[in-house]
């Protein structure tokens, strides 16, 4: 999985009026957890483009003043409610040994019979899944090949399982499906319709004739 490093320096006081401050000065408090006693930093709101505005996963590479590096992953975000302003950032220590949780995306691969033969239309019912493996194993995406979705198809977790990571949903859980269009369903009921009344027209008619 991709790094993104993330600059920051040790927060010394992690008080209301400190946190003020850092605010002010366009920095983001953060905690990282994991190993011991909680890491309270900071770092400038402008580093965290890359890791919260994106619908990928990615690990995070923490660079502290005085050339301290550790490895962890996004655990929690605050935004204000009025105007989105990163408010504070929670991290959690990885470390090689130890299965991580994670948020992964769902990547399709393929095209679904059933959407381009048979007329249907893929619902994502899934677009992230989450995760548990090794830091080693995490994977940039999850890929979901629909090659073989007929209509009225599912993709179920189950047959997305592999031995790098385990999906932490029920085997039936739904991940993609192909259902009939709206546009086909009505189509389906006009003609239906129409069927009916001609064969209501049909039968008024031979009421209505005299018998030879």
């Amino acid at each position: 999985m991709k790094s993104i490093t993330i600059k920051g320096s040790k927060r010394e006081s992690v008080g209301k009026v400190a946190t003020k401050a850092i605010r002010n000065a366009g920095q983001v408090p953060c905690v990282l957890y994991g190993g011991g006693e909680p890491l309270h930093f900071a770092a400038p709101e402008l580093g965290f483009s890359k890791l919260v505005y994106t619908p990928n996963a990615h690990t995070v590479v923490i660079e502290l003043n005085g050339g301290d590096q550790i490895n962890a992953i996004l655990q929690d975000i605050q935004f204000h409610p009025l105007t989105d302003k990163i408010l504070h950032v929670d991290f959690y220590r990885l470390f090689n040994d130890k299965e991580i949780s994670m948020n992964i995306p769902v990547k399709l691969e393929g095209a679904a019979p059933g959407v381009l033969i048979g007329g249907g239309v893929l619902i994502r019912n899934k677009r992230k899944l989450r995760i548990k493996a090794l830091p080693k194993n995490l994977p940039d995406f999850i890929i979901a090949n629909i090659s073989e979705l007929e209509l009225g198809n599912k993709l179920y977790t189950s047959q997305l399982q592999t031995e790098d990571f385990t999906i932490l949903h029920p085997d039936n859980t739904v991940v993609c499906q192909v259902r009939t269009s709206r546009a086909s369903m009505q189509l389906e009921i006009d003609e239906l319709d129409e069927t009916t009344e001609g064969t209501e027209e049909g039968a008024e008619s031979t009421e209505g004739g005299e018998t030879p």
